[in-house]
């Protein structure tokens, strides 16, 4: 097997001369953002331009997102990128302002499109001069911002079959430009949806005695099951529990028969965040049971914490060192956010890097709010660092 040539200038010149027609191409994408598992354009337009330059995409078993093998022969390592925008008016005054009504790309998924795109470009030349030297996946995945997200399913249809490293980024709106996050262990959250509904025999407030009554219990669930939750978990793995939303009745002297209450569990480590479901439905029975009431539990599993591999993060900081310079390198802290990257590092080791895209001096807009934007010379410099990552980690697997 011819050795990986692991040439972080000449993916950098490769990635400079995309880097045009890739500013041009994230912001067709942020004019025409997709809601997840509608991704039919974008999944059309990474098509063409993929088969354009001679590669040969497919669709992925989802009906959208696109799959696309890089190379030939030796290791198989993956990078990810989110195609998926969100249900966010776009409030910004810029050309590239969206075009669809009320969905926006607000976190960041264009760049992340756009970034995996420039690196595959980058890896596609490089890599066809080095035959036998190793194999690149580009997984461009759609529905991340749903639960639950598309990885699952693309995971169970084999999308990960053979791969041996998976890299992705995210943007942050919180580095500046030219700087990346990058830390061994945990660092987003474990994150799922629940909604609980109650039903039970209503009556007038005047003999509560008489009823199930629903409105108490469903502020009972509302603040004991989240306290009670937390006292059976360990400490380490922060969990939290928190609901956005109650409903129930429509008069003050009427107990009702139905009531909801939904919203999200959160944790900071795998094993309180695996065993929640048993003891949601434990304390569940606890709270309502005795008072009469009946309750359904939808619990929709999210996704576990994102723990980057210490041998995944090595070759990322590796490509970072050679992007940005030990200068532009800080570590990152764990976010309470969930992100469904961490499907595939139950397969393979994952490394995940936050790209700084915020533009010193202006003010910060956070992610999921229609003013978000980024400062677009982040994106070649996501794009080198994911090739790169990339390279480092097929001469890591081939023992170069």
């Amino acid at each position: 097997m011819t050795g990986v040539d692991v040439d972080h200038h000449a993916i950098g010149e490769r990635v400079t001369t995309l880097a045009p027609e890739l500013t041009a191409f994230r912001r067709q994408l942020h004019a025409h953002p997709e809601l997840s598992w509608q991704e039919h354009q974008t999944t059309a337009t990474l098509m063409a331009r993929l088969e354009k330059s001679g590669l040969e995409p497919r669709v992925a078993p989802t009906g959208t997102g696109v799959l696309c093998d890089i190379g030939s022969g030796g290791p198989l390592v993956a990078l990810r990128g989110d195609i998926d925008a969100l249900p966010l008016r776009d409030t910004k005054a810029v050309p590239y302002r969206s075009t669809v009504e009320g969905v926006c790309h607000a976190c960041g998924h264009d760049v992340h499109t756009t970034t995996v795109l420039g690196a595959g470009l980058a890896l596609a030349g490089h890599l066809d001069r080095n035959p036998g030297s190793g194999r690149v996946r580009l997984i461009f995945q759609p529905a991340e911002e749903v639960v639950p997200g598309a990885a699952v399913s693309l995971v169970d249809a084999g999308v990960m079959h053979g791969v041996e490293a998976i890299y992705a980024l995210h943007c942050d709106p919180a580095v500046e430009v030219g700087r990346v996050g990058l830390s061994v262990g945990p660092i987003t959250s474990a994150a799922d949806l629940l909604l609980i509904r109650l039903h039970g025999a209503g009556g007038h407030t005047a003999r509560p005695h008489r009823t199930a009554d629903i409105v108490h219990i469903a502020a009972r669930i509302v603040v004991d099951l989240p306290m009670s939750l937390s006292r059976l978990s360990d400490p380490r793995d922060m969990v939290n529990m928190t609901f956005g939303a109650i409903h129930a009745g429509d008069a003050a002297n009427v107990i009702p028969t139905e009531a909801s209450v939904a919203g999200s569990l959160r944790a900071a480590g795998r094993p309180s965040w695996e065993a929640a479901p048993e003891r949601i439905r434990m304390l569940l029975a606890a709270i309502v049971d005795p008072l009469g009431a009946t309750w359904e539990l939808d619990h929709r599993i999210g996704a576990p914490p994102i723990d980057n591999d210490p041998f995944a993060v090595g070759h990322l900081d590796a490509a970072a060192h050679a992007v940005v310079g030990a200068e532009g390198i800080g570590p990152t802290v764990q976010s309470s956010g969930g992100e469904d990257f961490s499907w595939y590092g139950d397969h393979a080791p994952a490394g995940f890097i936050r790209l700084g895209v915020h533009t010193p001096g202006e003010p910060v807009n956070d992610i999921h709010t229609g003013g978000f934007d980024v400062d677009e010379r982040s994106i070649p410099i996501g794009a080198r660092i994911l090739a790169g990552a990339a390279l480092e980690g097929l001469a890591a697997l081939s023992g170069d």
